[in-house]
């Protein structure tokens, strides 16, 4: 409780001094004009959109920019997804509020704090440390008791706390970690960008069905390369 007062009292103390009406009107324009307006209907995911303030993830020079239609650079060659893509992932994965959630990839730690208010737990892990040590320390100072943050390679995953019931994954691959598969519950679904290139990927849902997963694109999309290593 102690934490969550002091999430909400950081959250005022900033939009006061960034202009707390602007920000609020300039979220949901970001919702009603970049999200809903391309077919994210998960009012759950609509909700977490329009609560959690972007412009805390993003760099100084770039608050102006926070809800804008486009990805931002967040240093370390890395990005901040632009927030439709943000909210097709987190409805893609069909969260209902129960969940134990794997992410790869925390970057500024924005996409963990959307999940963060449709599951109940949201585990990521970041293989830059510069990235690890900034968005922990943020997270923390939020107040998100429930994002637990780890530095380490994405293509291992947590295996301590598998099983998960969805994984997300905000890095392209070309193909399908097997570590994510195994730590992935019977019918988890994994929400990951696949393909070679920038020019060859797809945003794409597979459902753990036994040995198998049920794989669906969905649609082009351009993400930084996963980095790490396979280990059989």
């Amino acid at each position: 409780m102690k934490n969550r007062l002091l999430f909400l009292f950081l959250i005022m103390l900033i939009n006061v001094s960034c202009g707390a009406e602007d920000l609020a009107v300039e979220r949901g324009s970001m919702v009603e004009e970049q999200i809903m307006a391309r077919g994210v209907k998960d009012q759950r995911v609509l909700d977490a959109m329009r609560f959690v303030p972007r412009h805390f993830f993003v760099l100084p020079d770039d608050v102006h920019l926070a809800y804008a239609d486009q990805p931002l650079y967040i240093g370390e060659g890395q990005t901040i997804s632009q927030p439709y893509i943000v909210a097709l992932m987190s409805e893609l994965m069909d969260l209902k509020g129960g969940e134990r959630v794997l992410e790869i990839g925390t970057g500024s730690g924005y996409q963990a704090a959307v999940l963060s208010r449709l599951c109940k737990e949201v585990y990521t892990v970041e293989i830059v440390e510069g990235l690890y040590q900034r968005s922990a320390a943020l997270l923390r100072k939020l107040g998100y008791e429930n994002i637990f943050v780890r530095l380490c390679d994405g293509y291992q995953g947590w295996e301590e706390k598998a099983p998960f019931d969805a994984i997300m994954v905000t890095a392209a691959v070309r193909r399908i970690p097997p570590k994510l598969v195994e730590q992935l519950r019977e019918g988890g679904r994994l929400v990951i960008p696949l393909g070679d290139s920038a020019f060859s990927q797809n945003l794409t849902v597979a459902t753990k069905k036994g040995k198998d997963l049920d794989i669906r694109k969905v649609i082009p999309v351009i993400f930084v390369p996963m980095t790490g290593k396979i280990r059989e």
